[in-house]
């Protein structure tokens, strides 16, 4: 299993979001399996690109040679489509979608409608598209054209981690995600402010850089609801598995997730978890595990979080079946074994 791949996507790789992360250890992943893999950038202004900056990517890969094959993140490739065009019987292109961009929080109907116009252009020249669930490969089949056999499901693999130990005192509300309006974090203060007469703490961790918006909004949210005390918006953290290790609950309200490795992670270290039916979380977590409640639903997310934090018996039980489910994910040697012979078979 070998070859020479370009690997594609924006901005910066070292970005500390599931993606980026899940596109980092699938380059090295498959450099083990023997793939000479060449990252390539494309700039840092997708998907809210103007034309010349597509352009601009769009000459990087169009310097490359003919039949070259070439990955490219779904981020950038979902507003390339007018290159894509340009481009399909020169290049051998396939596309990493980890989620459709019309499905992003906060966009409007005028908006949404351009950006799945064009990702499905673009889908329309490419020779495959890897998916990270099926969830969002049932998506693309139904909504955007994409022949079923045309895609595979690569599922994020998992880094062994230890179990969390909990039982703190009180207990430690742990929650990762980068702070952007899609991750719910304004669920959750909601419903922890709902809780206050309850023990808990609760750490918010993630990248506060992306959208310093969202993160004005939440610290002042945080600050209005009088909880500073007890809420901690964390940053950015380099091994998100010592935080996991540490807490007693997992508590991510996002509005949408194409798989949301987060709760993977929870599951991989034994965390009970509360979340939203959104996407792709019901796939990935057991309801022997969580408790997953609808999105937007403060005084819902309350009412489950509410039940791990008085019932500490339900709580071990949930944290005993995520072990469980932990173990039966997939490894990254697995995730890029399905990549690498997904790439062979559709070039």
């Amino acid at each position: 299993m070998s070859g020479r791949l370009t690997f594609a996507y924006p901005g910066d790789i070292e970005t500390r979001t599931g993606g980026y992360g899940y596109d980092r250890r699938v380059i090295a992943t498959l450099r083990d399996l023997g793939w000479d893999v060449d990252p390539v950038s494309l700039g840092n202004a997708f998907p809210n690109s103007a034309p010349q900056e597509i352009e601009a990517a769009g000459a990087i890969l169009s310097a490359l040679p003919d039949s070259a094959l070439v990955l490219i993140d779904g981020l950038a490739y979902g507003v390339m489509d007018a290159w894509a065009a340009r481009e399909t019987k020169r290049l051998k292109i396939t596309a990493l979608v980890h989620h459709p961009l019309a499905l992003e929080t906060g966009l409007d109907e005028e908006q949404r409608a351009v950006l799945a116009t064009r990702e499905k252009a673009a889908l329309s020249h490419v020779r495959g598209v890897i998916v990270t669930s099926h969830m969002t490969a049932t998506e693309l089949a139904a909504n955007y054209g994409v022949p079923a056999e045309k895609i595979a499901v690569a599922m994020p693999g998992m880094d062994p981690g230890p179990l969390a130990a909990g039982g703190n005192n009180p207990p430690l509300v742990l929650s990762v995600g980068t702070l952007t309006r899609r991750k719910g974090h304004d669920v959750l203060i909601a419903a922890l402010g709902k809780l206050r007469d309850l023990r808990w703490i609760c750490r918010i961790v993630g990248n506060k850089e992306l959208d310093p918006q969202v993160t004005a909004e939440l610290e002042r949210q945080i600050a209005e609801a009088n909880l500073i005390e007890r809420i901690e918006l964390a940053g950015q953290i380099e091994d998100p598995r010592t935080e996991f290790a540490k807490a007693d609950i997992f508590a991510l309200a996002s509005r949408y997730e194409g798989y949301g490795m987060v709760f993977a992670e929870a599951l991989a270290q034994g965390l009970p978890i509360i979340g939203c039916a959104a996407g792709a979380v019901p796939d990935v977590v057991p309801e022997s595990a969580g408790i997953l409640v609808a999105p937007d639903d403060p005084a819902a997310f309350a009412d489950a979080l509410g039940k791990l934090l008085t019932e500490p018996e339900t709580r071990i039980a949930m944290a005993d079946a995520a072990a469980v489910a932990g173990a039966r994910l997939p490894s990254w040697r697995d995730t890029a074994k399905i990549i690498s012979g997904f790439l062979e078979t559709s070039s």
